[in-house]
């Protein structure tokens, strides 16, 4: 997982909005939204849609978790 989208999530809880709702609302596929709940990147449009429909900045709904996995050398 390299991000964490809790702050979106808890946002949505809190402007009661279920997560069918808020697809609607960004116009974003069933399976984005399942790539977002299992930590997976998505696309700037659709960051973009969601921080348009919020009136945000990325990092008030998402945050990035390293991989401290890396095999850099």
């Amino acid at each position: 997982m390299a991000f964490s989208y809790d702050k979106l999530w808890k946002l949505l809880i809190d402007k009661k909005m279920t997560k069918e709702k808020f697809r609607i609302l960004i116009k974003a596929s069933p399976t984005t939204i399942a790539a977002m709940g299992k930590g997976d990147g998505i696309s700037p449009k659709v960051l973009e849609r969601i921080c348009m429909a919020f009136d945000c900045q990325p990092g008030d709904i998402m945050e990035y978790i390293p991989n401290h996995t890396t095999n850099a050398e």
